[in-house]
């Protein structure tokens, strides 16, 4: 079995115990068979009333705790946890499942990839986010600066998938041409644009912080709906349209 970066794993016939240090991929695991998870970081707050052991956050787990949980197969991401944590857990003898998406089409088969090999099913709202994102985009397109944090002001630019969403919902990213995934900017200069989109993760943009500090108009929009990939994506075509108008 073969994650999203190629690694070859050798997982149990039966997977039983799972840690994810992922938040979404969290979410995608208990919604699918909640029962496997053991653990989980402290900012895995989906579903609410996940009661597993908390093993600190993405950048910083507690490596120890994991191992002492003994799972099966540790599930992570190329981009939210660090190299050095996923190699000392491996060096400890622990299957590491590492997800790799930058667009919506391929966090759809990265999931289905994924939840077929742990939990051996492909559940029915994988299948539901599949189809909600099937028919393409008609509608007038618009320009956007979406900014992830401030002090510094940072946005998203090259191959995101958060930018991918957003592409498929009519916005084009303005900082899409980026060196950089995420540069830093100003926003008294930027290029021309229509909206500005402020998500309330990884910074809490809200209507009162963030807005205030560009010339253009601005939509607050779910964070969770608009960067995660699992069962949110059922939901997250409608939430953020709405969102966006």
């Amino acid at each position: 079995m073969q994650d999203d970066v190629g690694t070859v794993l050798a997982l149990p016939s039966r997977v039983r115990r799972v840690v994810s240090i992922v938040p979404s991929l969290t979410e995608a695991i208990a919604a699918t068979h909640r029962e496997l998870l053991v653990g989980a970081t402290d900012w895995c707050t989906h579903p609410e009333d996940l009661d597993v052991t908390r093993v600190r956050g993405t950048k910083n787990p507690d490596l120890e705790l994991i191992r002492e949980l003994a799972p099966d197969v540790v599930i992570a991401n190329a981009e939210e946890n660090r190299e050095p944590d996923l190699a000392t857990l491996r060096a400890a003898g622990i299957a590491v499942w590492v997800t790799a998406p930058t667009t919506l089409d391929e966090s759809l088969g990265s999931l289905r990839r994924m939840l077929s090999a742990i939990t051996g099913d492909v559940p029915q709202w994988l299948v539901d986010a599949t189809a909600s994102w099937s028919t393409p985009y008609a509608g007038p397109r618009r320009r956007a600066i979406v900014p992830i944090w401030r002090r510094p002001w940072m946005a998203l630019g090259r191959d995101t998938f958060a930018g991918d969403v957003l592409r498929r919902l009519g916005i084009d990213n303005v900082l899409a041409d980026s060196l950089e995934r995420y540069p830093k900017f100003d926003p008294a200069e930027l290029p021309q644009y229509d909206v500005v989109v402020l998500p309330d993760e990884p910074y809490a943009f809200a209507p009162n912080d963030g807005p205030e500090a560009f010339a253009g108009p601005a939509k607050c929009v779910s964070g969770r709906h608009l960067t995660w990939y699992g069962p949110s994506l059922t939901e997250a075509r409608r939430v953020l349209t709405e969102q966006l108008q």
